[in-house]
Parts: C-alpha cells; sequence; structure tokens
C-alpha cells in the first residue's frame, strides 16, 4: 500500500471539491438546514402544544401540499437531468425547438409526473389517518396551484444553474428545497420564527400557502388575502425564474460550453 498514492488520490478530491461552490455548498446545507427546521418544529410543539385539535391531519395535509412543492420542482429537474444523462440536451438546442418551447414542454410533462405521485399519496391517507386534503374545498385547488409554480421556479433555476454550472450543480437540484424549507413555515406558523427572519418568510409564497392552509384547517376561515399574495409573489418568482433561466442559457452559449454539458 502507498501512502503517497492514496494522498495523491486524497487531494484529487480536495481540488475537486474546493473548486466547485457546489460541491462546497452541498457538504454545508444539509446539516444547517435539519438543525434549523427541526429546531422550529420543536420550538413550536413545546411553546404551543396545544395549538392544534387535530395535529395529525394538520401536520400530514402539509406533508402533502409539501410532496406535491417537492414533486412539482424535482420532476422538472429530473426532466431535464435526463437530457443531460442521455447527453442529448445539445441536440435539443440545435434542433428548430426553441428555448420557451423546451421551458413549456418541461413544465406540463413536470405536471403530470406530480399527480400520479400526489394522486396515490391522498388517497392512502384518507383510509389509514382519516385525512383528505379536500377539507380544504375550493381553496385547495388556488393552493396546489400556487405550490406548482413555485416548484416551476425552482425547476427553472436549478436548470439555469445546470447550464451554467455544469453536472457539478446536480446536488442542488435535489438540495433546492429543503434549503428554503425552515422559511416556507410548513409544519409551524410565521410567528414562531425570530422577528428578524419573518419579512424574509414572508417574501416567498410559501408562509402564505401554508398559513392559509393552517386557517381552514385550525380556524375554518378562509383569508383570501394570503391565496391572493402568494400568487402575486410566485407570478414575480416564475417570472424571475424565466430571466435567469435565458441569462444563463445565452451566456453558455456564447462561452461555447453549451456543448460540454454532460460530457
Amino acid at each position: 500500500m502507498k501512502i503517497k498514492r492514496i494522498l495523491s488520490l486524497m487531494l484529487r478530491h480536495f481540488y475537486l471539491i474546493k473548486g466547485s461552490f457546489p460541491r462546497i455548498f452541498d457538504l454545508i446545507y444539509w446539516p444547517t438546514v435539519q438543525i434549523i427546521l427541526w429546531g422550529f418544529v420543536s420550538k413550536f410543539f413545546t411553546m404551543y402544544s396545544s395549538y392544534f385539535g387535530n395535529a395529525v391531519g394538520v401536520i400530514l395535509t402539509a406533508a402533502i401540499l409539501y410532496d406535491f412543492l417537492f414533486r412539482s420542482s424535482i420532476s422538472y429537474n429530473m426532466l431535464f437531468l435526463e437530457e443531460i444523462w442521455s447527453r442529448n440536451l445539445i441536440n435539443l438546442f440545435v434542433s428548430p425547438l426553441r428555448s420557451s418551447e423546451v421551458i413549456c414542454a418541461l413544465t406540463s410533462t413536470a405536471l403530470l409526473r406530480t399527480l400520479l405521485g400526489l394522486i396515490p399519496a391522498v388517497f392512502i391517507a384518507m383510509p389509514l389517518f382519516n385525512i383528505s386534503i379536500f377539507e380544504l374545498g375550493f381553496p385547495l385547488y388556488l393552493l396546489l396551484l400556487s405550490l406548482y409554480m413555485f416548484g416551476i421556479t425552482l425547476g427553472l433555476l436549478v436548470t439555469a444553474g445546470l447550464i451554467r454550472f455544469g453536472p457539478s450543480f446536480e446536488n442542488v437540484a435535489w438540495a433546492s428545497l429543503f434549503f428554503i424549507a425552515p422559511l416556507g413555515c410548513i409544519y409551524y406558523p410565521v410567528d414562531i420564527l425570530p422577528e428578524w427572519i419573518k419579512p424574509l418568510a414572508l417574501s416567498f409564497p410559501l408562509a402564505h400557502i401554508f398559513e392559509e392552509m393552517r386557517s381552514i384547517l385550525v380556524n375554518n376561515t378562509v383569508n383570501f388575502k394570503n391565496i391572493l399574495i402568494a400568487l402575486g409573489l410566485n407570478i414575480f418568482y416564475i417570472g424571475l425564474g424565466i430571466a435567469v433561466f435565458y441569462k444563463a442559457f445565452k451566456s453558455a452559449k456564447n462561452r461555447g460550453t453549451l456543448v460540454n454539458i454532460g460530457e
């Protein structure tokens, strides 16, 4: 066994990580996000143990809605990654297909994949836990629309990162939703956050979506203000996501790096 060979391989991976921001980010974010997310959850149950009369129902409904968001984003990312893994990305962009058509195709297909994953979960929860997300009534469809729009926004930002940084950005594709989960207030209300974080959390549509979900299930009241704010924020963010995608695509095409993605 040669120590030098072992050290040289270790050094190779050290330089690989050192020269890649996505890889460094991947090493740091998991423990940080886990601690923050479940720290807030623990604090919430400690301080407001009697908040929910139907805790399982509210938490499980939040989990189902969050899974819908997760699958929306991941489905979009997976479709784009499939093109990279099969080395078909450059074929798409040299074909008559426009970037806008690629985005529309991925967005539509991601919706079908998401529904295929959501529907079984919804119908499994009904007999096992006597929980139905349909108890949210008509606002459910507006909440799902907001979640889907935000999932696609994250998908656009991740694919822009893949075009800009290459396959090393792939880890962020799996991590993007977990990174913002503490600010999404999925399992706890916005009030549990420190005062200086609340404005940041409320700048994302997730906080408004899950606040509305809890308002309906816990207080039996519908606040369309939360729904409209969430939709407005989503329109802004999805426009931002499209702009970032086009900028990354144009930059990669000008630098000639588009052909190297997936190599």
